[in-house]
């Protein structure tokens, strides 16, 4: 067997970022030969990635990307198994470079995402080969788990990330004065987050949890003795409540307590003398 130097598992490290002595675990296999070297490791990488399979990957970041022109945005969730690893160099270098590859290629879905190939760094690896290769190099299982492509054709996009990139939130503003509305969409990004809304309108509210939500103020109002003929105002009032939370444009406006987000479109409207609408929204949080 030929003699391993330091240098070449140094090396082998360096490349791959898997620890000492699998690196020269890695060249005593394969006779000193590099590029085999970094194959036995990728092939261990795989290996260890269906080992761990069954593993909560809870951990990660919500990273999101947007074009120069801020008419395309990406986001999506990328998991792993501790926050230690999650706040690393290695991880938030990949998180960057599925960001970047994700808004260049206008991926739509996480499997499209997964079908495209990274570049010469991870070896031409499609992203769910690298995500494999990932789980090798770092010891914990990674996850692509969602992700979403928004556009604004006429308008802006505006997005927000909270400290720790555990919650974000990527928001489509249509608008004929989209410089203008800029500052309305970060703010609006930033309401979409802390106040987690579900639809930007009432008529986007899902049927089904209308009826859910009826049936549960139903059974309390009854439950509490109230007469049958006052029951379904107060099923009326509640849901005018629950719109208020789940509606984007119903909510109290998060930096001022006394409007609602649909007057703040409005004064925009009037104030700018534009044309103002909240075409679609995500926010996704870590592990919800």
């Amino acid at each position: 067997m030929s003699q391993i130097s330091a240098k070449d598992v140094k090396d082998l490290r360096d490349t791959t970022g898997v620890g000492m002595m699998e690196c020269k675990k890695a060249l005593e296999e394969t006779g000193g030969d590099m590029q085999k070297a970094i194959e036995y490791l990728r092939k261990k990488g795989a290996a260890m990635a269906a080992k761990r399979a069954d593993r909560e990957a809870g951990e990660g970041a919500i990273c999101i990307r947007i074009s120069d022109d801020q008419k395309t945005g990406v986001i999506f969730e990328l998991n792993c198994e501790t926050d230690f690893v999650a706040r690393g160099e290695v991880f938030t270098g990949f998180a960057n470079e599925l960001a970047t590859l994700a808004l260049d290629q206008k991926c739509s879905s996480r499997e499209q995402l997964l079908a495209v190939k990274l570049g010469e760094a991870y070896g031409g690896e499609s992203v769910e080969e690298a995500l494999k290769s990932m789980t090798g190099k770092l010891g914990e299982k990674l996850e692509l788990k969602r992700m979403a492509l928004l556009t604004a054709e006429e308008g802006v996009l505006e997005s927000y990330i909270h400290p720790g990139s555990q919650l974000g939130a990527l928001i489509s503003i249509s608008s004929d004065q989209p410089e203008k509305a800029k500052a309305l969409a970060k703010d609006l990004a930033m309401q979409v987050a802390a106040s987690a809304p579900i639809v930007v309108d009432r008529s986007s509210v899902p049927a089904d949890y209308i009826e859910k939500e009826m049936d549960i103020y139903r059974q309390q109002a009854l439950s509490q003795g109230k007469a049958e003929q006052f029951v379904e105002k107060i099923v009326i009032g509640r849901m005018d409540k629950y719109y208020q939370e789940v509606v984007l444009t119903e909510q109290v406006f998060i930096k001022d307590q006394n409007v609602r987000v649909s007057e703040v479109l409005n004064e925009f409207r009037k104030k700018n003398q534009a044309q103002a609408e909240v075409k679609a929204f995500v926010r996704y949080q870590l592990g919800a």
